[in-house]
């Protein structure tokens, strides 16, 4: 049975973001995929989880994010 690389807890990783600031975990041996950039890494499965969990805190993409701030300083709450 083989195990899925993306749960290898000894296995090296990225963390990865695209342009709507989502991250994502991403082994080391595997490309980088296109519209995705390195923001943290090479470390352990544990040390990209606990990045991820202190800088992502907000999940809505980033376009959304700024599309409700624009209606909320528009007054269109």
């Amino acid at each position: 049975m083989s195990t899925n690389p993306f749960d290898d807890e000894d296995g090296r990783f990225y963390v990865l973001v695209n342009d709507e600031d989502q991250h994502s975990l991403w082994p080391t041996f595997s490309d980088v995929p296109q519209g995705w950039r390195v923001v943290f890494g090479e470390d352990s499965r544990q040390a990209c989880v606990e990045y991820v969990e202190k800088n992502w805190t907000d999940m809505r993409p980033k376009s959304l994010r700024e599309a409700m701030e624009k209606d909320k300083a528009a007054g269109n709450n």
